[in-house]
Order: structure tokens, then C-alpha cells, then sequence
């Protein structure tokens, strides 16, 4: 995906200055576009709305925790 494009990109807000994050863009149905946010003019990957969420998901309960 041509993130070049795609023009609105939001951080989470429990982004820190660290420079670690992702970025995803809105308004795509059924997509959820997201790019590196130390590269912001390189490839973005899509997913769907589902697995999206279902990582969310895991992420909030703590699946990935070591």
C-alpha cells in the first residue's frame, strides 16, 4: 500500500517521545492501513478490520507480554 496517499495517520495516545510507534489511518472500510512512524513515507501494510481488532484485543489483555 502507497501510504503517500493516504493523508490522515493518527498515534496512539500512549505513544511516548521514543519514537517506537505505528500509526493507522481512518476512513477505509473494512481496512486498517499502518505504517512505521519513523517512516512515514514508506510501505504501509492493510488489515482487515477484524484481525485489526483481534490484535488490539490481545495487546490489551497482555497475550504478548513477556
Amino acid at each position: 500500500m502507497d501510504s503517500a496517499h493516504l493523508t490522515t495517520w493518527r498515534k496512539s495516545t500512549y505513544s511516548g517521545s521514543g519514537g517506537q510507534c505505528v500509526e493507522v489511518a481512518d476512513g477505509f472500510a473494512g481496512l486498517v492501513p499502518v505504517r512505521d512512524s519513523k517512516d512515514p513515507s514508506g510501505p504501509a501494510l492493510a488489515f482487515s478490520s477484524s484481525a485489526w481488532q483481534s490484535f488490539v484485543t490481545a495487546v490489551r489483555t497482555g497475550e504478548f507480554d513477556a
